[in-house]
């Protein structure tokens, strides 16, 4: 009898145990004597902010860390690992949200990494092609197996990822926030791969800042806060929401979105028939001083293409942008931040931070050029008082602005990259999917901090496939749709079925 078989003949069988696991880092408790199961034939939520402890029982999972203390059993038999490899020989894979692919190498060099098929001891490239092309249909990806993984968008590459843990057919498998880059269609398919695994016996670990991916797929929820295990609701049925986000963040928050109404000013800036890669048709359309602009739109829409050529990191090839009534014209985005237009980019990791870098250099990186002296020594005293500055007016949780941006949470690294611009005095703000991959405390604080922005008399524009944000938070919603704006709504008329209806290709 197969390991799923047996499985499915035991669905209470607690196939993954973990008993009192700490892992602590200089002067971070990271998990503190976590104990948690996960039965075989469920997909059991994981809830948390940023930093609750959530990715840190991942890498114990995946052998990266190794805890002080306590014990992992799968199926009985205790386990310590020590090596990645280990775990994966185990059974066990993880999805990270961060991606793990070679960018250079094609989709199925990246798919079976580690695995290669051979024949006589060379590469059996018939046999790769053929069971990528395989994989890629399970996933419902039309893909060219040949086509390297550099050119696929962000959505793709997730797909791409979930595969490889796929095809090793793992008996534990652990998606951190695997839709925060799907489109509906790549989001329907991962909840059917899922739903699938479930039904073969698998325990799978999902973790989520989302409510209705909860509600779609999870038995069993989880809540874990300042690295411990703060309650697990025993079925998802029926789930108080305001008591699973008070056991997340520790307090109420009656409206995550906390939306406030303002007056808006004057235009500040206009896009008057705009073209360019990724734009069908040109794009004219105003934002005031003081407004909060949602733009809607199904992955492929435009609306980050449309992003970066108003902000020169792409060329317009007609069309052009106004600030304040005055054309600009940007050779690059340095010419953008200093009219006084600034980017944060959908890709955090990739496109919005130097990950090895610190907080303090990540903060001070744009506006550096104001405080060098002689304009080319850096005055680190004035470097360390401004990203203590930021540090306290938004809260950035880190432990000083040395600490390597990259070990920060999604929602503290916004927080540095938003403070880089504030820095710089800037005028326009360009939010892509300002709160991908954030929890729903962090995303309140982000929220607030916009809010902030338009009161001070700063635009925004907010890309986000978020519906439910898109209304919550802007005062007047532009819907694209296959490189069109094909929609302006003000806020009081937003209704979610028109505006998912304009949305859809025709």
């Amino acid at each position: 009898m197969t390991h799923a078989n047996a499985a499915i003949q035991q669905p209470n069988h607690a196939y993954l145990e973990l008993q009192g696991i700490t892992v602590s880092f200089p002067g971070v408790r990271a998990l503190d004597g976590v104990s948690l199961d996960v039965r075989a034939g469920e997909v059991h939520g994981l809830m948390g902010e940023n930093g609750a402890g959530k990715s840190t029982l991942l890498k114990v999972l995946s052998g990266v860390n190794q805890p002080q203390a306590g014990t992992l059993s799968l199926n009985g038999v205790t386990h310590r690992f020590t090596t990645t490899r280990a775990a994966i020989d185990a059974g066990i894979a993880i999805i990270y949200q961060e991606l793990h692919l070679v960018p250079e190498l094609t989709v199925a060099d990246n798919l079976m990494l580690g695995q290669l098929p051979n024949r006589l001891g060379m590469l059996d490239r018939r046999a790769l092609i053929q069971r990528t092309a395989n994989e890629l249909e399970r996933l419902g990806e039309r893909i060219d197996p040949r086509t390297p993984v550099k050119y696929l968008s962000i959505g793709q590459r997730q797909m791409i990822e979930i595969g490889k843990a796929l095809m090793r057919d793992a008996r534990v498998i652990a998606f951190d926030e695997p839709t925060s880059s799907l489109s509906a269609r790549e989001t329907d398919n991962l909840f059917r791969i899922i739903k699938a695994l479930r039904a073969d016996g698998r325990a799978v670990i999902y973790v989520t800042h989302r409510m209705e991916e909860v509600d779609a797929l999870c038995d069993r929820v989880t809540v874990f806060r300042d690295g411990k295990r703060i309650e697990t609701f025993p079925s998802v049925a029926n789930l108080d929401r305001h008591r699973l986000i008070t056991a997340m963040v520790g307090r109420p928050i009656a409206d995550v979105y906390g939306y406030r109404p303002r007056p808006a000013g004057e235009t500040l800036l206009e896009a008057k028939g705009l073209m360019g890669p990724g734009l069908a048709a040109p794009v004219s359309f105003t934002v005031r001083r003081g407004e909060i602009v949602g733009f809607f739109g199904l992955v492929g829409a435009g609306r980050s293409e449309l992003m970066k050529l108003i902000y020169g990191a792409t060329r317009a090839s007609a069309g052009h942008v106004e600030l304040g009534g005055k054309r600009v014209d940007f050779a690059s985005p340095r010419d953008a931040v200093r009219a006084g237009i600034a980017l944060c980019p959908e890709d955090r990791k990739q496109e919005g931070i130097v990950a090895i870098a610190s907080v303090a250099d990540n903060l001070n990186l744009s506006a550096r050029r104001h405080s060098c002296r002689s304009g080319f020594l850096i005055d680190a005293k004035h470097e360390r008082a401004l990203a203590q500055e930021y540090i306290r007016k938004l809260a950035i949780k880190t432990r000083n602005g040395d600490t390597p941006i990259g070990t920060l949470s999604g929602g503290n690294q916004q927080k540095v990259i938003l403070s880089r611009w504030l820095a710089e005095r800037i005028e326009v703000f360009l939010m892509d999917e300002p709160t991908r991959g954030i929890d729903v405390g962090a995303r309140a604080e982000i929220y607030h901090l916009l809010y902030d922005l338009a009161e001070a008399g700063r635009s925004v524009l907010m890309v986000s496939s978020d519906l439910a944000e898109v209304i919550g938070v802007a005062d007047r919603i532009i819907v694209m749709r296959e490189g069109r704006i094909v929609g302006d709504v003000p806020k009081a008329q937003a209704n979610p079925g028109d505006l998912i209806k304009m949305a859809l290709p025709r």
